[in-house]
């Protein structure tokens, strides 16, 4: 059986010693007196909750999965899922990060994310429940009505209710301009809903008494295409005036899907049929006010997968020290034992170090577009809101597509750690890897992440957020770039930065000749920017170590802290020289293909 320990120390270097984050809460008023102490207090406490509650229901929920009652359209979780999220609520989790005043306790979204990190780890497949109500908190927090915030929000704060978010269609994937769901406006102010939506995660169940399902459907004169589609709260049963619960909406779930993996969560088929529903935000631009919600969700499915990286590290590390088999290359290390621990054995170190570095980098990854998003959010000064907005931007796809993409390896090379044994259910490996691959599919595959991060973020604005980091990357080269010590982290992120406007630059002029060439490139170049990206954070985490060792601390977290980011510029940074090169080979060789596919 698998086992659980919450990350808290390596949360609180990357969040205290790193981004030193306290500090930049007191320029941010509604967080101005959160202290390291009330953090560390409040993920000890979540941790207990997800190793505790949360994860011993891991195993079980996936061997039981969702049940649909198809004369009834109702949905039963697994055996505890209920009662765990009752304790769920009744500890204030879902307030977390919620707004004061609709119940929320106003914590930093950094520390929502660092409990959902844990969450994720413990149980994806659960944690997907109340996850998605966070997406649906702040989609109608940005574009509701006074009436609908007044209606809804004060329930999802507290977790009474949960949210979803209905976009898919079964002709349609990720492109919603063919989405073909109807809005027809009524005499009362209201829109009667029809249509069929797939793929709703958390679309049914039996957790909450109440589910706010958020539709983009089209009004009847809607331009064709993305540019008319608007956005609907259709609630599962109708809300009266008073806040009490009333008729049952014409919205439910018709099927559930049969998947891969993440059993425990009912993925639904959701049948509209003159569902009633209130408009969030203006005609025909509800795609704009869904994507508050996708943007959640993308930094959300980039945890889960870190999550997962980070309990499938550490089921495989302990395993790998315990499982005798053959003796090291370099001489028996276990002479009181018939054969040495394979942890012994390098390729079994590397599976190991990958998934631990792919943890620590997106760890560090994730609390700083956390910290980006508070200050976007709630910094005094407009240009710094505006800045960490922008920045957050270009950071999103990369955490989404190159934090999943790692997430996958990880989970397959810890699997790979235990051999036959990981191929075996009751290990729970196996598990890990059916979970994770949804991640590089869903909210928006990872090529339309790479799509977006070259076509939209980079080269739809020359490059000038690209270069925002550049800078940041530049100013810890200029302070670093003479400390011998610090040379192996700055070096390569030196010379990968010189050469990605370069790189950037040259598929940019392709492009404008044949758009394809982006199309072609924008895969390998996302995975390009997330090593830099990552790069950057290990080099500031290098730094933060060797400073403590410098000044005598003998704690050896920082020393292997140094290990595995020199274990990373040897073995996964390099990847982007293939890369690039990769990129550079253009698109023929994929266009010009046609007798290849015939």
């Amino acid at each position: 059986m698998p086992t659980y320990t919450p990350p808290l120390r390596d949360m609180q270097f990357v969040m205290h010693e790193v981004l030193k984050v306290s500090d930049e809460f007191k320029a941010l008023p509604p967080h101005a007196e959160v202290d390291a102490d009330t953090i560390n207090a409040v993920l000890e406490e979540g941790g207990k909750f997800a190793a505790e509650v949360a994860f011993p229901l891991n195993i079980s929920g996936d061997t039981e999965g969702c049940k649909l009652d198809k004369s009834t359209h109702e949905v039963t979780t697994p055996q505890g899922f209920k009662e765990a999220y009752a304790k769920y609520v009744e500890g204030g989790w879902a307030a977390l990060s919620c707004d004061p005043a609709y119940g929320g306790q106003g914590l930093p979204f950094v520390v929502n994310q660092c409990f959902y990190e844990m969450m994720n780890s413990a149980n994806q497949a659960w944690t997907m429940y109340p996850g998605l109500s966070h997406g649906a908190y702040e989609c109608l927090h940005a574009h509701g009505t006074e009436e609908q915030k007044k209606i809804y929000l004060p329930k999802l704060t507290s977790g009474e209710w949960t949210g979803t978010m209905c976009l898919t269609e079964p002709h349609c994937g990720t492109d919603l301009g063919l989405l073909r769901t109807k809005a027809e406006p009524q005499a009362d102010g209201t829109y009667k809903i029809t249509g069929a939506k797939i793929f709703i995660s958390a679309g049914e169940h039996d957790m909450t008494s109440n589910i706010v399902h958020l539709v983009l459907a089209r009004l009847p004169d809607a331009p064709v295409g993305s540019k008319g589609i608007s956005l609907f709260v259709v609630p599962k049963f109708k809300v009266n005036a008073d806040g009490s619960l009333g008729e049952r909406n014409a919205i439910y779930c018709g099927g559930l899907e049969h998947k891969m993996g993440i059993h425990g969560n009912a993925t639904a088929q959701i049948v509209i049929d003159g569902a009633t529903g209130t408009m969030v935000g203006q005609p025909n631009k509800g795609l704009a006010a869904m994507f508050v919600m996708m943007n959640a969700a993308r930094l959300g499915v980039g945890n889960q997968s870190l999550g997962l990286t980070e309990v499938a590290y550490q089921n495989a590390l302990a395993y790998a020290k315990d499982r005798i088999q053959m003796r090291s290359l370099s001489g028996t290390k276990a002479k009181d034992k018939p054969a040495d621990p394979i942890i012994v054995h390098p390729d079994v170190r590397k599976m190991l170090l990958t998934a631990k570095a792919y943890a620590e980098g997106g760890r560090a990854l994730q609390c700083f577009c956390a910290l980006l998003l508070d200050k976007e959010l709630s910094h005094p000064d407009e240009k710094v809101r505006k800045e960490s907005g922008e920045m957050l931007a270009l950071l999103t796809p990369i955490v989404k597509a190159f934090i999943t993409d790692n997430g996958y390896e990880a989970a397959t090379m810890c699997q790979q750690v235990f051999g036959g044994h990981g191929y075996i259910k009751e290990w729970g490996m196996e598990q890990y890897v059916r979970d994770a691959r949804i991640n590089m599919i869903y909210e928006g595959t990872n090529t339309i992440q790479s799509l977006d991060l070259l076509g939209r973020k980079i080269l739809g604005n020359n490059g000038a957020t690209l270069k925002k980091f550049g800078k940041l990357v530049g100013q810890l080269v200029e302070e670093e770039g003479v400390n011998e010590k610090m040379a192996e982290f700055i070096n390569p992120i030196a010379y990968l930065g010189d050469q990605m406007t370069k790189f950037t630059t040259e598929i940019g002029f392709r492009g404008m000749q044949n758009p394809d060439e982006v199309g072609a490139a924008a895969v390998d170049y996302l995975r390009v920017a997330g090593h830099l990206v990552f790069g950057y954070f290990f080099a500031r985490m290098a730094q933060v170590a060797l400073r403590e060792i410098a000044a005598g601390n003998t704690d050896p977290f920082y020393q292997a802290k140094l290990q595995t980011a020199r274990f990373y510029f040897a073995k996964l940074f390099p990847e982007t020289a293939t890369l690039m090169r990769t990129a550079r080979a253009g698109s023929k060789v994929l266009m010009d293909t046609d007798l290849a596919l015939a």
